[in-house]
């Protein structure tokens, strides 16, 4: 019997569709058995963004659940993703974050690649197996899609078509990253969380005004907005902010002033499922690259982003912004790490974590979802639910 038939009929999901069980969060069984359906399985995942690795021979390392990744644009100026593992003995090949390089060595058997991933060289190959040849055993390239130059990646035989999978919310994105001119990266804040991915990504729109003290001292309002989701349970959200009445609480209010008057003022959220957030907010622009490391841990890389024809001013400008307002420790979302960790260790009780801001149905899955409504997390849990193969109560 295999782990999946092992683990499932041992968790019955409530009837009402604003009920999540706990131990969701906090069972060991169920994250691996995560990492093999979703992170492994018929889904897109954006690992990268083309802006990272600009130059030929730019390179960048990410994992995808375990499974080591290498992206890397080549001479040919084409990016491709390999698996970061030798096609000899599956040594990882390269080590450095990020950097540019002609090519990569395994040192085990210094077996040589070429930065379009085919083999270079390998020492001793006269003596090698009949079944060997330098063709079959370049890098394992990974199959790629690329929106508005974010690269997603699917480690399954039979993905999803991809524009039937990211829907509505290719309009999101572009408004969110999708410049004309190009981007360019800014740099990075990392970060683990002491939390679950799912408790990560449960978020919504009715903690912000409440949670976040930096929306009251600075003086920000909701303006109007909406909240959506598609077929596959991306999330988006678009909203206005109204200025306020200043609290005096800084001593430079240029931090907080919007200057890009080529762009939208708007405040643009898209996340992708299942662990990918991008964020357009005032002049800041940031995708938040997101790995599962463990059922109470998740790491999170913020990577910020400029235009490519922004002065230097402006880029100043958007440094500033990025990491003192939306970063892990910024004004704005500083709140956030604390209550991703008391969500886990609350977890470990019994019963459900329950939704209520905007519910109108027990046993339906909302359509309308205001900008300060909760209900949005209802039709994604809904997916991950039918997904990971758990029964209702009185399901057959």
């Amino acid at each position: 019997m295999s782990q999946k038939a092992e683990i499932r009929p041992d968790l019955v999901w409530p009837t009402d569709v604003t009920d999540v069980p706990k131990e969701v969060f906090v069972r060991e069984d169920i994250f691996e058995q995560e990492l093999e359906d979703i992170f492994y399985g018929p889904y897109w995942h954006p690992v990268a963004h083309e802006a990272e690795i600009p130059n030929p021979g730019d390179f960048k390392l990410f994992d995808l659940g375990r499974v080591p990744l290498l992206i890397a644009r080549g001479d040919d100026n084409v990016v491709r993703v390999f698996i970061n593992a030798c096609s000899h003995r599956g040594n990882q090949v390269e080590t450095s974050p990020c950097g540019n390089s002609k090519g990569f060595e395994c040192p085990y058997h210094r077996w040589s690649f070429k930065n379009d991933g085919s083999l270079l060289n390998c020492p001793g190959s006269e003596d090698f197996s009949p079944k060997f040849s330098k063709e079959k055993y370049g890098l394992k390239e990974v199959k790629q899609q690329n929106l508005y130059g974010l690269i997603l990646v699917t480690l399954s035989d039979n993905p999803p078509e991809f524009n039937d999978w990211v829907g509505r919310t290719a309009e999101t994105i572009k408004n969110q990253i999708g410049h004309e001119g190009g981007l360019k990266l800014l740099g990075y804040q990392k970060v683990k969380y002491a939390s679950n991915w799912k408790a990560y990504m449960d978020n919504d729109g009715y903690h912000a005004p409440l949670l976040h003290t930096g929306f009251r001292l600075l003086g920000w309002q909701s303006g109007g907005g909406r909240q959506f989701y598609t077929e596959h349970c991306h999330g988006g959200a678009e909203s206005q902010l109204k200025p306020g009445k200043s609290m005096g609480v800084l001593k430079d209010e240029s931090l907080i002033e919007f200057k890009d008057a080529d762009w939208d003022s708007g405040s643009f959220v898209s996340g992708l499922f299942p662990i990918t957030i991008m964020v357009k907010h005032l002049d800041c622009i940031s995708i938040r690259f997101a790995i599962p490391r463990s059922v109470d841990s998740t790491e999170v890389h913020y990577a910020y982003f400029a235009k490519n024809d922004d002065s230097e001013e402006m880029a100043l400008h958007r440094v500033r912004q990025a990491s003192n307002l939306l970063g892990p420790c910024g004004m704005i979302s500083m709140e956030d790490a604390a209550i991703f960790q008391r969500i886990q260790i609350g977890s470990h009780s019994p019963g459900v974590a329950t939704f209520q801001k905007g519910v109108k149905d027990l046993h339906t899955i909302p359509t309308d979802i205001l900008q300060n409504d909760e209900t949005t997390n209802i039709p994604r849990w809904e997916y991950y639910r039918k997904l990971m193969g758990f029964h209702k109560e009185g399901e057959a």
